[in-house]
């Protein structure tokens, strides 16, 4: 907030301008010694008098929500959020038609959560309307006036709730918005994929989502946005075997495992909450593995494992394996050391190509891909070890028996 990327922006903004503030998750993070990572201001000024002050010292301006008074600033390598204070003329479950004023406090009252209704000026003041920051001192996460009332104005509150209580809250929750929680819990069908995805796997990375995830069952909330998820025994071993290194994916993979479910269920998650065809893909192959994982003595089938699956989905099931081996075992029977093999692994390429094989006289065409995929097979029993001269002699004995055929 001090860098000097930033200054440049607040110096701007200053400049015969009113005077602008930090404003939500920055002030709130600073506060608690995190890592600031976006940072957001407002100010008083219009959006058309943002762009003049900002372009004026030299900064490129985006006029990226406008309408909504947004403007995004680029100073350096670094872009920040500048939103002119508003006030809500009419809201529609997501959406607000919103009117500019210069009111701080009335800005902030329509913010969600109080720890996030926050504001500081540059040189530091903090402005706290609605006791914000004895709240996050607290661990206490409360909408900003009624609960009820901040989940009808805009429906995706409901989740946004339960991913800050998962980061910031403490046991037991606020009643009052557990309450408003459950009243609204149907609103959540309205709410369009990417919105839920984003917010569910935020909470699913959290250090402890199955605290979170049984508060938004009992409140009905749950069933709506993933109605495959059952019960959360093994996402919490998992949870403890990934220690500080979440994937909020893989996860979503162990609550499905658990439940019984399918590749296909994991892609009919997948297209709801609309993950990439990448995503879809991983959690599919997660919940219904391609391969079986197990520990083993020499390595030899956990190398070809991890050749044919790759490093990243071979960490997958491992983790999950190991995961669902924890019912009936209390000491680790050598997943760890799958885990390190990951770690040391290092891509290794069959060391022929289709060249090689129409070297030899092969026409072009599905032959080729068939002796490759032979030869690969050879290469892999023998644990990548054959040099490239041993595995053309190995081609040419394999070329010979087809032709011999």
């Amino acid at each position: 907030m001090t860098a000097p990327e930033t200054r440049a922006v607040i110096e701007a903004l200053s400049a015969e301008g009113a005077g602008p503030r930090f404003v939500g998750g920055c002030v709130r993070d600073a506060l608690l010694g995190r890592r600031v990572i976006d940072i957001d201001i407002a100010t008083p000024d219009r959006p058309e008098r943002v762009i003049e002050l900002l372009e004026r010292a030299g900064l490129k301006a985006i006029p990226t929500g406008i309408k909504y008074g947004t403007v995004t600033a680029i100073s350096g390598e670094r872009h920040f959020e500048i939103t002119t204070l508003r006030r809500d003329v009419k809201t529609y479950g997501r959406h607000a038609d919103v009117a500019f004023t210069d009111d701080w406090e009335e800005d902030a009252s329509r913010r969600d959560l109080t720890i996030n209704a926050l504001s500081c000026t540059p040189d530091g003041a903090l402005y706290d309307p609605f006791d914000g920051r004895r709240d996050l001192e607290a661990g206490r996460i409360r909408f900003v006036g009624e609960a009820e009332k901040r989940i009808e104005e805009d429906h995706l509150r409901l989740l946004r709730y339960f991913r800050f209580y998962a980061y910031f809250g403490k046991e037991p929750p606020d009643p009052e918005a557990l309450e408003a929680c459950r009243k609204w819990a149907r609103a959540l069908d309205a709410l369009s994929g990417e919105r839920v995805r984003d917010e569910m796997l935020k909470i699913l990375d959290a250090p402890g989502p199955v605290a979170v995830l049984e508060h938004l069952k009992a409140v009905g909330a749950l069933r709506q946005v993933l109605p495959e998820a059952d019960g959360f025994d093994l996402l919490e071993r998992l949870a403890a075997l990934e220690g500080e290194a979440p994937d909020g994916l893989r996860r979503l993979a162990a609550l499905i495992r658990e439940a019984g479910g399918s590749g296909n269920d994991a892609r009919t998650v997948a297209a709801r909450w609309r993950l990439s065809n990448a995503n879809a893909d991983r959690l599919a192959q997660m919940v219904e593995p391609p391969l079986g994982i197990e520990p083993e003595r020499d390595g030899g089938a956990g190398r070809r494992a991890l050749y044919r699956l790759g490093p990243e989905l071979y960490r997958d099931l491992v983790y999950l394996a190991w995961a669902e081996a924890m019912t009936h075992m209390d000491t680790d029977p050598g997943f760890g050391a799958l885990l390190e093999a990951v770690r040391r692994w290092r891509p290794v390429k069959l060391p022929v190509r289709g060249a090689d094989v129409r070297a030899l006289g092969v026409p072009a065409g599905p032959e080729v891909g068939e002796l490759l995929s032979r030869l690969e097979a050879w290469w892999l029993e023998g644990d990548f070890k054959a040099s490239r001269k041993e595995a053309l002699a190995k081609l040419r004995a394999l070329v010979a028996q087809v032709r011999g055929s």
